[in-house]
């Protein structure tokens, strides 16, 4: 099912798990919700991440270093979810699934609260089984969507997604940047043809113009390279920096709901 955001624009928080340990990943994560993050992406720290920039390799260095795994990250989810009806989606390359298992990792996940999954390096064409299961367990499906895709490729991404489409506000990896992208918005008027799911959109966001810019054209905005970087430079004080951080993002939002998403 979709998420349904109840902000404009919603705040869609990044945390690589297990950065710089997941007892404090915890307090982060937790942080954020009480600031007013809509949704948290829990990032499964990994190897080779091809897609992030150097913020969040640096950040899964360190938190493989402390052994985080998937079914640490899973555990960590259901924690939260104790705490919070905030949306919550597993951030993963698909390696870590496929050593779990992905009928195992679906289970994991519905039992633990999890709202959905983002495999982000996982096309669409090699997605059927996984969408599958995913369905099966109740769990949204999230792809990304890029500005080099053709109308028909993101009518696919649209049709395949069930929980939002994460629109890539740019080509490359993640990374903060002082401005958005102009055919951010272009991107997303043209997924609006194919879906009526909401459309969040990232890679780059780190101010609160930037963050209040995103809601004139689309729901949520995904701030992830400028938290994790604010956890690197806050060492000892990483969920008091990352709250004031997040409550200074939406602090120039319009919307009036709950700081919550809800599947």
């Amino acid at each position: 099912m979709p998420l349904s955001f109840a902000n404009k624009p919603s705040l869609i928080a990044y945390v690589t798990c297990g950065d710089p340990d997941l007892r404090t990943t915890r307090d982060i994560i937790l942080a954020a919700i009480e600031a007013g993050a809509d949704v948290i992406e829990l990032g499964v720290p990994f190897s080779d991440p091809v897609a992030d920039g150097p913020v969040i390799q640096r950040a899964s260095e360190r938190a493989l270093k402390q052994g985080t795994t998937l079914g640490q990250v899973l555990r960590l989810a259901g924690e939260i979810r104790k705490k919070s009806d905030v949306g919550l989606i597993i951030f993963s390359y698909l390696n870590p699934i496929l050593r779990m298992g992905l009928t195992q990792f679906c289970a994991e996940a519905k039992h633990a609260g999890v709202d959905g999954a983002l495999v982000t390096d996982l096309p669409i064409e090699e997605a059927e089984s996984y969408r599958r299961e995913m369905a099966k367990a109740n769990l949204a499906t999230v792809f990304l969507a890029a500005p080099t895709s053709t109308d028909d490729r993101l009518k696919r991404i649209a049709g395949a997604s069930s929980g939002f489409v994460y629109a890539v506000s740019r080509t490359g990896v993640t990374g903060a940047r002082k401005q958005m992208p102009e055919d951010a918005s272009g991107l997303v008027k043209r997924l609006r043809r194919y879906t009526r799911l909401p459309i969040a959109v990232g890679f780059g966001i780190s101010t609160a113009a930037q963050f209040s810019a995103v809601g004139e054209f689309a729901d949520a905005a995904v701030v992830g390279s400028a938290i994790v970087e604010m956890i690197e430079r806050s060492p000892q004080n990483e969920a008091k920096a990352v709250g004031a951080f997040v409550n200074n993002l939406i602090s120039t939002r319009s919307g009036t709901g709950e700081p919550k998403a809800k599947v």
